[in-house]
């Protein structure tokens, strides 16, 4: 588990997702971060979607720790078994995509993570239908630059749209 604010779709198809994963920081300038190793030596990994109340968690989890401990705990949060993927999800996520990794690619000081998507758990609240979330509903978290914002209501733009 860790946070990371660099992350995008990178193909519809086959579904791929992306994640910048920087060195590390603080006391553990210049290693590479856990969460990059752990890819790299399992092949699999989950991205969940934080909502405004796992917002602390979430933020436990950024803590600069060792690869001996346990961010589940750290955060306060409960491993869910995955169905595609050999590594748990985070059980209170609305949202979490268990990924495959497709391969990993050096830019600068930085490594551009692309994972196939598997499967996606999905919290029957966060659905709208439609392949579409129901943003009230789950309440994504944005990370601004290690600020953060609640989403307000989605809306339309252009004609015909209401």
């Amino acid at each position: 588990m860790a946070p990371f604010s660099f992350f995008t779709v990178a193909s519809r198809n086959p579904p791929t997702l992306l994640i910048s994963i920087g060195p590390g920081v603080g006391e553990r300038e210049g290693t590479v971060k856990d969460t990059l190793t752990n890819i790299r030596e399992i092949g699999e990994y989950v991205i969940n979607m934080v909502s405004e109340p796992l917002g602390e968690a979430m933020h436990r989890s950024s803590a600069n720790v060792g690869p001996q401990k346990n961010e589940f705990e750290l955060a306060g949060v409960t491993p869910k078994p995955c169905k595609s993927v050999d590594v748990p999800a985070v059980l209170e996520a609305p949202i979490a995509f268990e990924l495959k990794l497709d391969r990993i690619i050096p830019v600068g000081g930085d490594n551009l993570v692309l994972g196939i998507v598997e499967r996606v758990q999905l919290d029957s609240a966060a659905y709208a239908g439609n392949y579409k979330t129901a943003m009230d509903n789950w309440k994504p978290l944005a990370n601004l630059a290690d600020d953060f914002a609640r989403l307000t209501s989605a809306f339309p733009l252009g004609p015909g749209k209401r």
